[in-house]
């Protein structure tokens, strides 16, 4: 149970940060390139990267904060569900330049951040 809870409320801290980077960034129309979403997924890639490589390299985290922290905070924070949905009107609208830079430099940088966060710890 305590487990839940502490995905639960990592998870709620990481969906909120989320929803206001998506309503600075992102255009209200939801027809420009998504920055706030780019960011919270790249950052989110970063920060597991990090939070795991900590618990991997030491003792300074448990099992309770990897709950916490990675489990919930970088789930709730990051969103491939979203994600998808805006290449899908990408696609819908014709606009094929922002689908392709936007999927080939999630990914790519998305990847990399995890390889950073790791590699920042070792």
């Amino acid at each position: 149970m305590k487990n839940i809870v502490l995905v639960f409320i990592g998870g709620g801290v990481g969906s909120i940060l989320r929803y206001l980077l998506a309503k600075f960034l992102n255009t209200p129309e939801g027809n420009g390139f998504p920055y706030g979403t780019f960011i919270a997924n790249t950052l989110g890639c970063l920060l597991i990267g990090i939070i795991l490589g900590t618990i991997a390299k030491s003792n300074t985290l448990n099992t309770n904060h990897s709950m916490l922290l990675a489990t919930g905070f970088c789930g709730g924070f990051t969103t491939f569900s979203t994600f998808a949905h805006e290449n899908i009107m990408f696609l819908k609208s014709g606009n094929f330049t922002h689908f392709a830079l936007y999927t080939i430099t999630s990914f790519a940088l998305g990847f990399l951040a995890v390889f950073a966060g790791l590699f920042l710890i070792k």
